[in-house]
Order: C-alpha cells, then structure tokens, then sequence
C-alpha cells in the first residue's frame, strides 16, 4: 500500500494537523511508513498530534538558519553549501534515491526540482562548482534510467508527472567540456532519448478521431504537438487537504478531471497561473490540458535540437538527421499555432476552441530565449516587454493580476533570465541589462530588509511581500540564488560581445 493511501495519512492531512500539507508527505517515519500505519489501525490514537511525534521526525533546513551575510552576492556563495544534500540510498521517507549529491530550492523545498535545477545550475557554475553540476545531470540521467522521465521532484508521490524537460539544457552547460568523453555522450544521449520518448508517448495511437493521449495532441494540420498532463486524477499528497476543499466545490463526477488539471499545472512549473484557468477568479475552472503551451513545446524542441547534436557527436548521422527533421517539424507548427501577429506575442493554445490564448504571459519569451522567432517577431516582442511587462523591480510574470502566484504583480528568476538571454540572443542588450538591473537592485533592497532571498518578489511594488498560491513564500532560494548569480555577471560585463556570450 502506499503511504499517501493510508487512514494514517489522510487523517492527518484532513485534520490540519501541519499547516503545509508538504510536511507530513516529506515526514521521515522512525519505523517504517507500512509500521507507523498498521499501528495507527491497531491503535487508533486520540492524540493524533502526540502520535505523529512519538513515530516521525522531519529533515533539516540549514538554509533557514541565519548567514552573517554582508551582501546579496555574499548571501549566495554561503548558501550554496547549505542547499547541498548528499545521496541517500534506502530512503524510509518518501524521497527518492539519487547516486550524486544535488541542490534543493530551500524551504519547504526540501528534495530537487526538475526545472529549478538548471537555473539553480547557472549559479553554481558561477561559483566554480562544476562538479556539482555534473552531479545533478547525473541524478537525471538515474532517475530516466528507473522511472522513464525526470519527476517532478524526488519524492515517490511525483513519479505520475514530470516538469519542463530541462535535461537537454542542462548538457549544453557541459558541452564543451565533456562532449568528447564518448561514455558521457552516449550516457547522456539515452537518457535524452528516452525522454523524449515519454513525452511523446501514445503519439503513434492518434488519428482523425483519438487527437489526445496523455501528453501529446493531434492538431488541425495533423501534426503533433504536446501538453502538461499527470497520469493520475486523485487529490495531491504534497497538498491534500487544499485538493479536497477545492474539488468539494464541484458535482463529484467533475473532481477527478480537476484533481488531473491541478497536477498536469504543477508538471508545468506554473502552479497556478491564469494560463491555466477558464476564468482567472476561480481555480475551480483550472483546464490546463486542454492548452497547447508555447514554453513546453520550445523546450522539446531544444530536446530535439540536442539529440540531434548528440547523435551528430557520436557518429550516427541517420539518428542526427531523424531528430532535426523533428526540430524543423516542431518549429513549423510552434509557428502556425502559437505565434499571434496581432499581439506581437507567442501564446498557449486552447484545443477545445481551437484558437490562442488570450493571457499574454512571460512563457511567450522562451522561443527568443531558444532562437526559434525570427528577427522580426524579436522586435515585436521586445516592444510588448519594454511597454507592458516591465516593471520597477524586473519583469511581471503574465499581463492578469489573480490571487495566483504565477500572475501578476509577481516576478520569477526563472522568467527573467529567459526574457534577458532571449533578448541577448537578437541584440537588444540595453534592455535586458535594464531588466537584469532593476532585478538586481529590487533584489538588494528587499535583502537589507529581509537577509534572505526569496523565491519569488512583488516587482510592481517592490518591498512588498509577493502572495498568492497554496503556501507562504519561500526563503533559500535555488534558482533566485543561481539567476541572480549570472544577472550579476551580465551587469558586470560592459562590452557587448562579452555580454552575449554568456551561454545557457
């Protein structure tokens, strides 16, 4: 049995014995988990409280103790090793094993992130810690080789859903000094392989008449294009009793549908977002695998475009010619479908209704970041950033302003370096050295106040504490820490060509 299906489990997430759901799913049983439930069976405690002390303990946060910082910069490199753990192997709790060390976000965060470890990864580049690195593509490659894909993080209760595929990025930071290692080519070059066939599974199944299947949908023209999913349709462990409340609200033939709508937005990253939302004032209309997003599909591109390089690397010119026949396929309906020349703007797309969103969000920028738009979209799109998304302390995540945290008036790390690299990548440096330094300058300014980094900031009044979503905000923190570290590099680096090489 698992433990998320438990009396023991669900008892203690209804009853609100933790404030943060994540706590007790994260909970490390002194027994064992199938020990500490039998005896809740056999036992069946008054003092649910008192029994969960007496049967679990939870992991430390090194992180959250207090750093004799003098500055942002400072704050960063001290904090890289308190974000370290090491591997782990026979794991009581519900994490997994991983076979290297590896870098968590901080707080409530306590395992790694998919998506969070390529940005986390730029900072520690940075801080020289290369090897670091290298240990985390590492986990990725263990975790594809056990599960078929990257979870969203390594906890048991992840493996149904991924999250952006950022493995492909995260072995263009080790390109050049590891491509010529064969076994690490060909290690590397499974793993991608692999992922990208999870991505595209059930693609071989669609018609005229079966268009969806899990994580792949069957457009107009009758190409093949991907969506956020989870395979499974049941209430969050990581977040049970909010899944619970929110679903009360609809009939009960309409709660699994929520339940998977709620998970494939978590494998997007952007939990929640008005990207995600038939109307942006109720999560209850949360319908996110009926979009089309444009950050999913550029990345499997970039997926695509580093296999394509890999198998180049490796000798396999008929493998390197499949995989670009795939880049060119992919960038034809990234185009047809997902670009908007009215907005100026690249957009999700709404299956059902079969046209593009109407919320304009910072996940529009990651073609630029990737070199998929043309010159001319480029411009446009620098002019939609400068006139509608810039704000006093960086970027806004989407144009909406919701109780969601991935809205308006919040501004994420992970955001703004796509936003600078993309607009580095077609010339425009002057505004994204603007963007990289009100970022840095908000940043510094909320750090003498607080003495931490957060994983998230209000950058329309910057000071204020950014809200909304399921759980206060987060100190640590991984990726603020890593793309704050290489925005510094950015606003340090004066001459033009110096500043456009700074690489994914």
């Amino acid at each position: 049995m698992q433990f998320e299906q438990s009396n023991l489990f669900k008892a203690v997430q209804t009853q609100g014995i933790f404030s943060d759901s994540k706590q007790f799913a994260d909970a490390i049983p002194k027994i064992s988990w199938q020990q500490a439930c039998a005896l809740y069976d056999q036992e069946s405690p008054q003092d649910l409280a008192a029994f969960v002390a007496r049967h679990f303990e939870f992991a430390p946060q090194p992180e959250l103790a207090a750093l004799n910082a003098t500055s942002v910069k400072d704050y960063i490199s001290q904090l890289w090793l308190r974000l370290e753990r090491a591997p782990q192997t026979g794991n009581a709790s519900s994490l997994l094993d991983l076979p290297a060390s590896y870098t968590v976000p901080g707080g409530r965060f306590n395992e790694i992130y998919y998506w969070d470890s390529y940005f986390t990864a730029l900072g520690l580049l940075d801080a020289g810690h290369t090897e670091q690195v290298s240990n985390m593509l590492d986990n990725f490659v263990s975790l594809i080789a056990r599960i078929g894909h990257v979870p969203n993080g390594n906890r048991s209760y992840y493996t149904s859903r991924s999250q952006p595929p950022v493995t492909a990025l995260m072995v263009s930071l080790l390109w050049q000094t590891h491509h010529q290692d064969q076994a690490w080519l060909s290690k590397v070059t499974d793993a991608l392989q692999k992922e990208h066939a999870f991505w595209m599974a059930d693609s071989e199944k669609l018609n005229d008449e079966l268009t969806e299947s899990r994580r792949v949908v069957r457009m107009p023209c009758g190409g093949v294009m991907n969506r956020f999913w989870d395979d499974s349709a049941e209430p969050r462990p990581e977040s049970y009793k909010e899944d619970i409340e929110a679903a009360s609200m609809l009939e009960p033939e309409h709660r699994g549908v929520f339940y998977r709508n709620i998970r494939a937005a978590c494998e997007s990253g952007w939990d929640f977002s008005s990207r995600w939302l038939d109307d942006p004032a109720q999560l209850c209309s949360i319908n996110t695998v009926q979009r089309i997003p444009v950050d999913l599909n550029a990345l499997l591109q970039q997926l695509e475009w580093q296999l394509s390089e890999c198998y180049a690397a490796l000798g396999d010119s008929q493998q390197s010619a499949h995989y670009l026949n795939l880049v060119q396929q992919r960038k034809r309906l990234i185009q047809a479908y997902l670009w908007d020349k009215e907005q100026g703007w690249f957009m999700d797309y709404h299956i059902a209704l079969q046209t593009r969103s109407q919320v304009m969000s910072l996940a529009g920028v990651v073609p630029m970041f990737l070199s998929l738009a043309s010159q001319h979209q480029a411009e446009a799109m620098v002019q939609r950033l400068e006139q509608d998304f810039l704000r006093a302390g960086g970027l806004v995540t989407t144009l909406t302003d919701t109780a969601q945290q991935w809205d308006s008036p919040n501004g994420w790390a992970p955001l703004q370096w796509f936003a600078v690299k993309g607009m580095l990548n077609y010339g425009y440096c002057k505004l994204a050295t603007s963007v990289a330094r009100r970022w840095l300058v908000m940043l510094e300014r909320d750090f003498e106040q607080r003495g931490c980094l957060l994983e998230k900031y209000n950058v329309v009044e910057p000071g204020v504490r950014a809200g909304g979503g399921e759980y206060t905000v987060q100190q640590g923190f991984g990726w603020t820490n890593g793309v704050t570290s290489r925005l510094y590099q950015l606003s340090e680096e004066q001459k033009p060509h110096r500043i456009a090489s700074l690489v994914y």
